[in-house]
């Protein structure tokens, strides 16, 4: 009963409370190992303390992760709302600490409470990353968002004003959680003179000074397995390349007998699928891993010699109409498998029934069970194509098969759902792979299933680009972050109501990459 008679709160229209500062607040219940902090929990401390002060209110109490560790200890502030479970009071909070622009990453998802931004603690609200679509609420001002995931002529699905970040809205903190996937190297299996860039893969921090140790290992630049006169290698992936010698074979004879770890060169190498058993923290992507990780496509049960096009998110995201363009891309290029996740494992039976009553053997489609975070987004560079899923794109998954180096075809629809992987794609300089009707995301898919030069081109294109592009650069991100509040700032100081903010706003350039 006070909260439904509580005055609204008074607001200032100048930083001479904060001595210039703008106060940033950013609420989630998602400040812990969930997808949410794997994207952003790098955010809160690059932002600029001479002109920016940071709150992070949590919702949640705390799991004892370091991306908890990681978030308390870089805001200039965090608070537990959780320990104030009256929304009346812990808005009481929120306004007494003066926040100028407060931020919803929860949306409707698990934990959210909306309610505290019903009291209009703050004189702007703006919703940001952790929901896929707009609140529908009267007292969120703006959504956070970009001209590829929000174009101007769907304004009208959103309650909330559109603000535009320059490239995209969304981002990952995968440069900072997964360095050790920045390099890879591949052992030549097969000595027949064709080397693949994502049969057996190792990563590592310390790669290079392992590969030192190794006799013969050549950086090759990969050329199309036709090796025709017409092979474009202007684009092609240059990687160190590991012959068949004694190392090579004691890295294969330990996967293949499922062996944990061996040591060579006094270099300690492991086995891809054995992370949580040798550091819980490095499979969970809390910490870095230290050792050199092989990943192969046996692991996974995934044929050495086809094309793997795959796709890791939540079985729900598949609708009829997707995996019957999937069924027919398979039908198209023969010598491929889809490889899905059992996400949940009851839905694996239903696939293949499904997948069967149009033409497709059971062994076309291959399931795995989800994995750890840094296994999951490591894995993925088993695939040679990941087929997004239109109605509701990978967002987050998205963004770890990108990293991963894999290329996506995606189909932007009209909500925001269903444009992110688009926008992602943008942003990371590969429209190519972006399709305006079902024949055209089924004639990609199959060109890169086919066209092994075609192939070679966007991988290697999407190895370089994650590592150039703003895509992962958190910093850059940050940076334009700053300069989209402060015109929020300056657009409400100067009396105005809550308006798009659809001006390109110039990306803040910084020598950094991911």
């Amino acid at each position: 009963i006070n909260v439904l008679h509580k005055p609204p709160y008074e607001h200032p229209k100048d930083l001479k409370a904060s001595n210039g500062r703008l106060k940033i607040g950013f609420v989630s219940s998602d400040f812990g190992n969930h997808p949410t902090s794997h994207l952003m929990q790098s955010i809160p401390g690059m932002h600029n303390s001479e002109t920016f002060e940071v709150f992070c209110y949590a919702l949640s109490s705390d799991d004892g992760t370091n991306f908890r560790v990681k978030v308390v200890a870089e805001a200039n502030h965090f608070v537990d709302l959780s320990q104030i479970p009256c929304n009346g009071k812990a808005a009481d909070r929120i306004h007494q600490d003066g926040i100028h622009i407060l931020v919803n990453m929860n949306g409707y998802t698990k934990g959210a409470r909306n309610e505290l931004f019903a009291l209009r603690p703050a004189p702007i609200q703006a919703m940001w990353l952790g929901y896929p679509g707009t609140s529908g609420a009267p007292f969120m001002d703006y959504i956070i968002t970009d001209k590829e995931t929000s174009p101007l002529d769907l304004a009208d699905q959103y309650s909330e004003k559109l603000a535009y970040m320059p490239n995209t809205f969304f981002i990952g903190d995968h440069a900072n959680m997964f360095p050790h996937l920045k390099k890879k190297a591949v052992i030549d299996f097969k000595s027949n003179g064709h080397i693949y860039d994502n049969r057996i893969v190792l990563n590592g921090i310390d790669l290079k000074a392992f590969l030192d140790s190794l006799p013969d290992v050549k950086v090759v630049k990969l050329k199309c397995p036709d090796g025709g006169d017409n092979c474009d290698t202007s684009s092609a992936l240059s990687m160190p390349v590991v012959p068949m010698n004694t190392a090579a074979e004691a890295i294969i004879n330990m996967i293949n007998q499922g062996q944990i770890q061996v040591t060579i060169n006094n270099f300690t190498v492991s086995n891809g699928l054995a992370t949580t058993q040798i550091n819980n923290k490095a499979a969970t992507g809390e910490e870095v891993p230290r050792t050199i990780i092989v990943t192969t496509r046996s692991q996974y049960g995934l044929p050495e010699d086809a094309i793997v096009y795959c796709n890791f998110n939540q079985l729900y995201k598949i609708d009829p109409s997707t995996l019957q363009m999937w069924a027919s891309i398979l039908k198209r290029v023969s010598n491929s498998v889809l490889w899905l996740l059992r996400f949940p494992a009851v839905g694996e039976p239903n696939i293949q029934q499904y997948a069967q009553s149009m033409g497709l053997s059971a062994n076309r489609i291959i399931f795995s069970p989800v994995a750890p975070k840094e296994e999951h987004v490591r894995r993925g560079q088993m695939a040679d194509v990941c087929l997004d899923t239109p109605l509701c794109n990978g967002h987050t998954t998205g963004m770890d098969v990108l990293w991963a180096g894999t290329p996506m075809v995606t189909m932007p629809g009209e909500t925001l759902a269903s444009r992110v992987a688009a926008s992602q794609l943008m942003c990371l300089g590969c429209p190519e792979l972006i399709a305006k009707t079902r024949q055209e995301y089924e004639d990609i898919a199959v060109m890169l299933g086919t066209d092994m030069e075609y192939l070679k081109k966007i991988r290697g294109k999407v190895w370089k680009q994650r590592v150039s592009s703003p895509l992962f650069n958190t910093k850059q991100y940050t940076m334009d972050l700053e300069r989209l509040y402060t015109q929020m700032w300056e657009h409400y100081a100067a009396g105005n109501k809550p308006d798009h903010m659809i001006k390109p706003l110039k990306a803040v350039e910084t020598n950094e990459t991911a």
